[in-house]
């Protein structure tokens, strides 16, 4: 048990610098990985898409607040754009949480695979929606959130994949993209970790130490070591080429991908 208690810290420092360094909350690294985990542990097979999911948003609580902190410090988020979103955010998240608890594990993978492929190739292409409009009103970016929290909820992502460029199209300033993605993955996390905990709760053979679809031990040791990498993530995002980090990144999205799609096949 020690060996996955190093993992989960191991994953939880990397996940937190990615929070910060590419606002992208680090849900893209720790799902799979925990997918990884939870097979060698042999935790149950029909579940531990869910588990990983679940587990995943609960972590960005904790790495969401200290990436927000930091970039709230360098007067990066955009409070504004975070309190018209956060009511869709919340909407959209806990209804696709809710979907997922009623999916099978092959179809969330394949879901997770397909969005895998889909980033790793914008990232790649350096793939970015031209600023051509201005921030639509409450209901408009509320409905946009709405969308953001159910993906990002079936992906067991913080949605900055999705925000940075809704954000980058309505002529929000990158690093402001970044720092205002960084708080809104904080109501998408929350509302996820709850909807997986609450729908999960009546599966039959969960492992011990889990509330529904969340796992503690891998909770544990992930949010801990990811909470206090974060800073030193948004940190590194001002004076790191971040273009460059991306690409690499993407390659990484893609062998992580593929090592799924053949497991899945």
């Amino acid at each position: 048990m020690i060996t996955f208690w190093l993992s989960y810290l191991a994953l939880g420092g990397f996940a937190g610098i990615l929070a910060g360094l590419l606002g992208v909350g680090g849900g893209l690294v720790i799902v799979p990985i925990l997918t990884f985990l939870f097979t060698a542990q042999q935790l149950p097979a029909a579940y531990i898409l869910h588990l990983a999911l679940g587990t995943s948003l609960a972590t960005i609580m904790f790495t969401s607040v200290s990436s927000m902190r930091a970039h709230h410090g360098r007067k990066a988020v955009d409070w504004g754009v975070v309190r018209r979103i956060t009511p869709g955010i919340l909407a959209g998240t806990f209804l696709g949480s809710w979907l997922a608890s009623h999916l099978s594990t092959g179809f969330l993978k394949g879901f997770f695979v397909a969005f895998l492929y889909y980033v790793a190739l914008q990232m790649l292409l350096d793939i970015k929606p031209k600023a051509q409009r201005q921030l639509p009103g409450v209901v408009g970016t509320s409905g946009v959130g709405s969308l953001i929290g159910g993906v990002s909820s079936l992906v067991g992502i913080g949605g900055g994949t999705m925000t940075v460029p809704f954000l980058l199209w309505c002529n929000v300033p990158m690093r402001n993209a970044i720092g205002t993605s960084a708080a809104v993955g904080f109501p998408i996390a929350l509302a996820g970790a709850v909807g997986y905990a609450v729908n999960g709760l009546s599966a039959v053979a969960l492992p011990s130490y889990s509330i529904g679809f969340v796992y503690l031990p891998a909770l544990a040791g992930v949010a801990c070591a990811s909470f206090a990498t974060a800073p030193l993530g948004a940190k590194l995002a001002h004076s790191l080429p971040i273009p460059k980090l991306k690409k690499f990144f993407a390659l990484l999205l893609i062998a992580m991908a593929t090592k799924m799609l053949v497991s899945l096949l």
